[in-house]
C-alpha cells in the first residue's frame, strides 16, 4: 500500500465566509430555543416542591456540565457528520452546519431513548437507585468532567477521537472506583461487564464494517457510475460538485446526521435525565404525559405479571424483596428468591399506581421509591431474559411480560422535549466552533489524495447504514469512527493509499481512549467523594 505522507491541498470554500444574515438568524433560533428550555424548566419545576439554594445551585452546575459534554461532542461526532459534505464543497459550512443541526434534531426527538439508558445500564445500581445522594452526584461529575477533559484535549490536536468511547470509558472508571471504595462488608456493584462487552463490540466493529461497506460501496459506484467520470474528480477551488452529485451528497449528510441525533445524541440526554430525577424526582421520576386509562393499564400488567412470576403468594416482604433484586443486579446470581421477589414488588407497584390512579398524584415523598421500585422490577426481568432464567411460560403469559416491560420502559425511560432541544442546540453550537479541524482531517489526512465525490458519497452511505443498524438494536456506536474507517475504507479500494501518520494518530487515540478515560474519570470520583 501506498505510504506517502504527501500534504493535499484544501479547497478554498472551507474559508468562505458564511452569508450576513446567517449569524442574527441562527442567533435568533439559539435565543428561541434557550426561552422554550427556560419556560419548559420552569413549569416542570413549579410542579416540584420549591427547591432550596443548594439543590438548585446543584441543577444548575450540573445541566451546564452535561450540556457541556454535548457541546464538546459537537466537535467530534457532529463535525464529522458534516465533514464530508464541506470538504467536497456540496454546501458552505453555515449551510451544512444548519442542514446537520435540524437533522440532528428530528432524529433526536424521534429517539426512542433506548440508547441513551442502554448507556446508563453500564452504572453500578445502587448509584442509579441513589443518584440524588452525595455519592450520585460525585459520579455524575466525575464521569463527565473527564469526557470532556479528554475530548478538548484531542480536539485541540485535530485528532478526531469518539465521544462515545470516552463516555463508555468514563463510565466503566466510575464504577470500578466505586467497588474499589465500597467499605468492607457492604455490597456494591463494578460495572454490568455482559453490557460493557456488547457496546464494546458496537464499538469495535462498527468502524471496521463501515471500512468494508464503504470500500464495497466506492468500487460498486465505479461500474454504476462508470460513464460520468466527474463522480470520482476531486474538488477544485469553490466549485461545488455537478448537480446531481450535489444532491446526493446533500441528503446523505443530513442521513448521517439523523442517525447521529438518534442514535450518538442521545448519550448526554441518559444522564442529563439521572441529574433531573436526582434533584426534582417528583417533576422526572415518571412519565406525567401517561393520561388515567393509560396509568391504571399498566397496573393491571404490573399485577398479571406478578401473578405469573409467582402463582402462590410470596412469603418475603417488600423491604427483603429490594434487597433481593438489589444484590441479583449486582453479582447477577439467580437464586429461588428472584422471582418471588419480583412479583412483591410487581405487586406493590400495582397496588401504588392503581390508588393513585396518574402518576401527577402520586406525593412527593413516595415518587422516588415508586420509580426505583419501577427500575428494581425491569431491570431484574431483562437479566432474567439474558440469563435465560425465566420460568416456562405459555404464548399469552409471554406476552403479558413483555407488554409489562414495555410499560415499564414507557413509564419510567421517557425524554422530555425541551432536554432532546437543550442537546440538539448544545451539539449544533459545538459543531458550529469546532468543525474546521475534523473536516480538514476527515478530506484531507487520511488518504494521499484529497477526498473526491464518490467517496465522499460512500463513506457517508456506509456510516448512515452503521449507525441505523446500531440505533435499532439499541447500541451506541461513534459517528467519529464509522466515519474515519469508511473513508480509509474509499481510500483503500481507490488504491489511494492511507497517509499513515494520520492513522497511527487515530488509532492511538482509540487504543488510548478508554484507559485514559477510565484513570480520569476513577480519579475525579475519588476526589469528589472524599469531600462529600
Amino acid at each position: 500500500m501506498n505510504t506517502n505522507t504527501s500534504t493535499v491541498s484544501a479547497p478554498s470554500s472551507i474559508d468562505t465566509p458564511p452569508h450576513p444574515l446567517f449569524k442574527p438568524l441562527f442567533l435568533g433560533v439559539v435565543i428561541a430555543a434557550l426561552i422554550y428550555i427556560g419556560i419548559e424548566l420552569a413549569a416542570d419545576l413549579a410542579s416540584a416542591p420549591p427547591l432550596t439554594f443548594l439543590p438548585f445551585l446543584m441543577l444548575g452546575l450540573a445541566l451546564l456540565i452535561a450540556l457541556g459534554f454535548e457541546f464538546v461532542n459537537g466537535f467530534h461526532d457532529t463535525a464529522n457528520a458534516v465533514a464530508t459534505v464541506i470538504y467536497t464543497n456540496a454546501l458552505p459550512a453555515p449551510a451544512a452546519v444548519v442542514l446537520s443541526g435540524v437533522a440532528n434534531f428530528t432524529g433526536v426527538m424521534l429517539a426512542s431513548g433506548a440508547v441513551a439508558y442502554g448507556i446508563l445500564a453500564l452504572l453500578p445500581v445502587e448509584l442509579i437507585l441513589n443518584v440524588g445522594s452525595s455519592q450520585g452526584f460525585a459520579m455524575v461529575f466525575a464521569l463527565l468532567l473527564a469526557a470532556i477533559i479528554w475530548n478538548l484535549g484531542t480536539w485541540a490536536l485535530g485528532i478526531p477521537a469518539s465521544s462515545s468511547h470516552t463516555m463508555i470509558g468514563s463510565i466503566i472508571g466510575v464504577g470500578l472506583m466505586n467497588q474499589i471504595l465500597a467499605p468492607a462488608g457492604i455490597a456494591s456493584s463494578s460495572v454490568d461487564w455482559g453490557q460493557a462487552l456488547k457496546v464494546g463490540k458496537a464499538l469495535l466493529f462498527s468502524p471496521l464494517l463501515g471500512f468494508a461497506v464503504a470500500g464495497i460501496l466506492f468500487l460498486l459506484s465505479k461500474l454504476l457510475f462508470a460513464r460520468k467520470p466527474e463522480m470520482f474528480e476531486p474538488p477544485v477551488g469553490k466549485e461545488p460538485p455537478p448537480f446531481w452529485i450535489r444532491i446526493l451528497l446533500v441528503l446523505s449528510c443530513a442521513g448521517v446526521s439523523f442517525f447521529h441525533g438518534s442514535n450518538d445524541g442521545q448519550k448526554g440526554m441518559g444522564l442529563i435525565m439521572l441529574i433531573l430525577i436526582g434533584i426534582v424526582p417528583m417533576a422526572y421520576s415518571l412519565n406525567k404525559t401517561m393520561d388515567a386509562t393509560q396509568v391504571q393499564a399498566f397496573a393491571a400488567l404490573s399485577e398479571k405479571t406478578a401473578v405469573i412470576l409467582s402463582p402462590t403468594t410470596p412469603t418475603i416482604d417488600l423491604t427483603k424483596s429490594r434487597d433481593v433484586l438489589t444484590r441479583y443486579l449486582q453479582d447477577h446470581k439467580v437464586t429461588p428468591e428472584v422471582l418471588p421477589a419480583i412479583s412483591v414488588v410487581a405487586t406493590d407497584v400495582s397496588h401504588a399506581v392503581a390508588h393513585y390512579g396518574t402518576f401527577d398524584k402520586v406525593p412527593a415523598d413516595a415518587t422516588r421509591n415508586l420509580r426505583n421500585d419501577m427500575y428494581l422490577a425491569s431491570a431484574s426481568m431483562k437479566r432474567l431474559d439474558k440469563d435465560n432464567a425465566l420460568p416456562a411460560m405459555t404464548a399469552d403469559q409471554k406476552e403479558v411480560i413483555k407488554a409489562n416491560g414495555q410499560s415499564l420502559d414507557h413509564t419510567t425511560q421517557f425524554i422530555p422535549t425541551w432536554v432532546k432541544v437543550a442537546v440538539a442546540l448544545a451539539l449544533g453550537l459545538g459543531t458550529m466552533v469546532g468543525w474546521k479541524r475534523i473536516v480538514v482531517t476527515v478530506g484531507e489526512k487520511i488518504g494521499n489524495t484529497p477526498l473526491n465525490y464518490g467517496q465522499g458519497l460512500a463513506a457517508q452511505l456506509s456510516t448512515m447504514a452503521m449507525i441505523g443498524v446500531a440505533d435499532k438494536f439499541g447500541l451506541p456506536v461513534s459517528t467519529t469512527h464509522v466515519l474515519n474507517g469508511s473513508v480509509a475504507g474509499t481510500m483503500t479500494a481507490n488504491r489511494s493509499g492511507l497517509q499513515w501518520s494520520t492513522v497511527r494518530s487515530i488509532l492511538s487515540a482509540w487504543v488510548l481512549t478508554l484507559p485514559v478515560a477510565i484513570t480520569l474519570s476513577a480519579t475525579l470520583y475519588w476526589i469528589f467523594v472524599q469531600f462529600v
